[in-house]
């Protein structure tokens, strides 16, 4: 799989691996990767999806975007050590089913992306093979562990902390605005040492967006450290939320032949949104529609319906 910037790299078509990318985090230019093209599944691959549990599926999607750049064995080791809980899909009443996402460790679907980048991240080496200093835009100083940077709004910190504890050769930061997030959510993100630091800030979840954008921006700062994010902004996260979307749709195909499937997803960057388009992609379900279920917080709503792209502070909904 290739991946180029949104922002078309200044023009050059530049095209990157995933491996760059997931180390990277971001475009140099500022931009966010996403795949040149998205194939759908071979029609071989598709049908054996049928008999498969939801972690041979998901191997089966991850051989499809990463094949010829991730061996196979580590690959499979990489979901299976990963996606090692359950993900059902449970009818709630006639017609209508809930994808359970809640059965990770930090009870959050965001446990699902965390854990596989954290763990594909320390499967291709990180800074003990070529895949790790060598890589496009790390220092010079080559024994600079990775220092991932990511802000939380809850659940985000709490399955960032928990999936990367212990990952050699990388530091965390977690920045969450004290006293909006629950008492539950911190102490995830608090409890955790070692490799693990919490960063309380006075303000809200923008404010610490805002300080994570500014140390990527900052030249100086990268000149000395490697950056990356573990926010859904990286492929590495959200490449593995196309999993569960596939599997969903593979549950409710044997229940009925080519279901018409209108997922409602619960949507704030709208990055669980995305990575659901790119499985229907994948996939070739093509009737397969999605409701962005949205709150006060309606920016990206506002813009899609063609009123403008008009960023505002966050506002407590709950």
């Amino acid at each position: 799989m290739r991946l180029i910037s949104t922002r078309g790299d200044g023009g050059r078509s530049r095209t990157w691996s995933f491996t760059d990318a997931l180390f990277l985090g971001h475009a140099p230019d500022g931009g966010l990767f996403v795949p040149v093209s998205i194939a759908p599944l071979p029609e071989k691959d598709r049908a054996a999806l049928a008999s498969l549990a939801y972690p041979e599926r998901a191997f089966v999607v991850a051989r499809h975007f990463l094949a010829g750049e991730v061996p196979d064995d580590v690959l499979r080791a990489v979901v299976q050590d990963a996606l090692n809980f359950p993900v059902p899909l449970r009818e709630i009443e006639p017609g209508v089913h809930m994808l359970e996402l809640f059965h990770g460790p930090t009870h959050a679907f965001k446990d699902v992306g965390a854990r596989f980048m954290a763990r594909m991240m320390s499967a291709l080496g990180g800074l003990d093979t070529p895949l790790g200093p060598a890589r496009v835009g790390a220092p010079a100083e080559a024994a600079a562990p990775v220092t991932i940077l990511t802000a939380t709004s809850g659940d985000t910190g709490g399955a960032v902390a928990h999936a990367f504890h212990g990952v050699p050769g990388v530091r965390v930061l977690v920045f969450f605005p004290i006293g909006r997030i629950s008492a539950r959510q911190e102490a995830q993100i608090t409890t955790v040492r070692g490799n693990v630091t919490a960063v309380a800030v006075r303000g809200t979840f923008d404010d610490c967006q805002r300080l994570v954008r500014q140390a990527f921006a900052d030249p100086r700062l990268n000149a000395h450290l490697s950056l990356t994010s573990a926010n859904s902004i990286n492929i590495g996260r959200l490449l593995p939320q196309t999993f569960y979307y596939v599997h969903a749709w593979m549950e409710l195909a044997r229940m009925a032949p080519d279901p018409e499937v209108v997922v409602s997803v619960p949507s704030g960057n709208f990055g669980n949104l995305t990575a659901g388009l790119i499985a229907r992609q994948v996939a070739g379900v093509s009737r397969a529609r999605f409701v962005a279920a949205t709150n006060a917080n309606s920016v990206v709503p506002e813009y899609l319906d063609g009123h403008g792209f008009h960023p505002r502070p966050s506002v407590e909904t709950i």
